[in-house]
């Protein structure tokens, strides 16, 4: 069975393709357009759909429109109820129902010969669920799944089995935590459905000086759902400008919000716990993407195990819908066999867009030794190996590295990148060395979704990566699936004695993840990185700008030298075609 599942009604669109209960394919369409989360998450833009990530799925797998069995659209607008009736100040929202309504012939007229009746609406919760639950490698468990809304709701709690999701609990419209959350961003100066991680960064600088007053109003009720109005934020600070200062009372105001959401966040997983007593618990919303809670949900519930689904926000709903498609058709689904879902190049295509920009380059067999080295040197390294990510983190795909012992690291990283000093920069860890150095959260935990707290002893020696309240969201990586970075992390120990290396994501500000060799070039030509990995070559700054046709020509010649036989043909002979790979 060959199901299509689409995610493009509010914000982050994005396309994934479920084949015989597989997942083959998942991409944002951001990562094709280059616009960050693909659109604004208003009424106007709700027709919109991700049209290029749709057509990669599919070139992906080798088939057309005509030969999917189910689209899966991530939203059913027979549930939704007007806004005013919800409690919302949305006047357009009617134009939106419009919108998903005919999802259908937008869908068709975007993919000729796709049968329109073979949509299918997917509600947007349940869609979240099955991203967590399905996706996950636990075949049975409870699922919590918040964010700020649905068709009428901003959260469900439940439990699958057998492909089979039972709802314990919702919560209707207004009360939602992603919208407080969202809420509070805006007033914190910041871009509102975007910039929330931010607010979450901020927190740690500040006091729960408010966290009393919030607790009055917003609170969990014994039913498993909460009570979430938005107060007058002004009530304890003005909205801030974002003028490049930060601190004081809006980091206070953060501070309490972060605070209070983790609070009421334990209360959920705890009714939750307290109806099914699973040991698992699975999570997917928008607001799974809030690492601090998680750890929190982590530690102080009584699940065993907590898995959050690596593209937790919106964009893993067009998974979810598909995965609980194919569930309802008795599919034996098969477990998301990592977060690498995207595009990709072969060794020899990545030459060939090398070629085509006229850019020197090795190809060297101890390529991870070499890495190292510039690391060790305190170079910072773009690297670009393999699938592309699904979901906003980087997770060795697409990422920026450098030496986590150099504490300026964090202030030139966030430089290079263009954004705020006040956000951190995550550690990767060698799976085996990461209990020594980290604690307080799961291990492995290999899609930075958890924070950690970083052993006293380790935080003088790896300062570039400890945030100011000495935890670090880590990634774990495990060199027998990701061969060449581990590879490249083992080497730089050899040299540091270090089994950490720096990853913030391979992008600059306002921009999304490098997803194409031209992004990465892009990226390379405007932004002070030192080196280049494009799968198993090596792309120097100093060749690149030397400014000289001798040292141009000297590292051709070893790109000859150590590179196979029909590496060495010219550019026009190897136009770029991975486009759809």
């Amino acid at each position: 069975m060959r199901v299509l599942g689409i995610n493009a009604l509010f914000h982050d669109p994005s396309a994934a393709l479920v084949i015989d209960g597989r997942v083959v394919a998942a991409a944002e369409e951001e990562r094709f357009s280059r616009r960050k989360h693909g659109k604004r998450p208003v009424p106007f833009a709700a027709w919109e759909l991700p049209e290029l990530a749709m057509r990669w799925c599919l070139a992906r797998a080798g088939l057309r429109a005509a030969d999917l069995d189910v689209i899966a659209y991530s939203y059913d607008p027979d549930l939704a109820r007007p806004a005013a009736e919800l409690g919302l100040d949305d006047p357009w929202d009617e134009l939106r129902q419009t919108y998903a309504r005919r999802a259908p012939q937008f869908l068709a007229a975007a993919l000729p010969g796709l049968d329109p009746d073979k949509v299918r609406f997917v509600p947007h919760h349940v869609a979240h669920a099955a991203s967590g639950a399905l996706a996950s490698p636990h075949r049975a468990g409870s699922v919590l799944v918040l964010d700020g809304r649905g068709e009428h709701a901003s959260h469900l709690a439940g439990r699958y089995s057998g492909g089979a999701l039972e709802i314990l609990a919702t919560q209707d419209l207004p009360h939602s935590l992603g919208l407080l959350y969202e809420s509070l961003t805006e007033h914190l100066g910041f871009l509102r459905s975007s910039d929330e991680y931010k607010v979450m960064a901020l927190a740690s600088y500040g006091e729960p000086r408010y966290l009393e007053e919030l607790r009055e109003s917003i609170r969990a009720t014994d039913d498993g759902g909460f009570l979430a109005p938005i107060p007058d934020w002004t009530r304890w600070a003005d909205a801030r400008v974002d003028d490049g200062t930060w601190g004081g009372v809006h980091a206070d105001l953060a501070c309490s919000v972060q605070a209070r959401l983790e609070e009421v966040l334990v209360d959920l997983a705890t009714w939750l716990h307290d109806q099914t007593g699973d040991p698992v618990l699975t999570m997917a919303g928008g607001t799974a993407l809030n690492c601090v809670a998680n750890s929190r949900i982590w530690r102080e519930t009584a699940f065993e195990e907590v898995w959050v689904q690596p593209a937790a926000g919106d964009a893993g709903t067009a998974l979810g819908a598909a995965l609980q498609a194919a569930a309802d058709h008795a599919e034996a689904i098969e477990p998301m066999p990592s977060a690498a879902l995207g595009r990709s190049w072969t060794d020899e295509e990545l030459a060939d867009w090398l070629r085509a920009a006229k850019v020197p380059f090795g190809t060297p067999a101890d390529l991870p030794e070499q890495v190292a080295e510039v690391l060790a040197g305190n170079g910072v390294v773009g690297w670009f190996d393999g699938r592309s990510e699904f979901g906003p983190r980087a997770l060795g795909q697409r990422s920026l590295l450098a030496n986590p012992g150099v504490a300026e690291n964090l202030e030139r990283l966030n430089d290079v990148k263009g954004r705020e000093q006040f956000r951190p920069v995550a550690p990767m860890v060698l799976a085996d060395r990461a209990a020594e150095i980290f604690s307080g959260g799961p291990i492995p935990s290999p899609y930075m979704l958890f924070v950690h707290d970083v052993a006293p002893e380790w935080r003088a020696r790896i300062p570039a990566v400890v945030h100011v309240d000495g935890t670090a969201r880590i990634q774990t990586v495990d060199p027998a699936t990701q061969p060449r970075l581990g590879a490249t992390i083992e080497a730089f120990e050899r040299r540091t004695g270090l089994p950490v290396v720096v990853n913030t994501s391979l992008n600059t500000a306002g921009r999304p993840i490098v997803d194409d060799p031209r992004d990465a070039l892009e990226l390379f030509g405007s932004a002070p990185v030192d080196l280049l990995v494009l799968g198993p070559h090596l792309v120097r700054r100093s060749a690149l700008f030397a400014g000289s046709d001798a040292a141009t020509a000297a590292v051709v010649d070893a790109v000859v030298e150590v590179a196979p036989a029909d590496q060495a043909a010219s550019p026009a002979s190897h136009a770029p075609t991975g486009a759809a790979r």
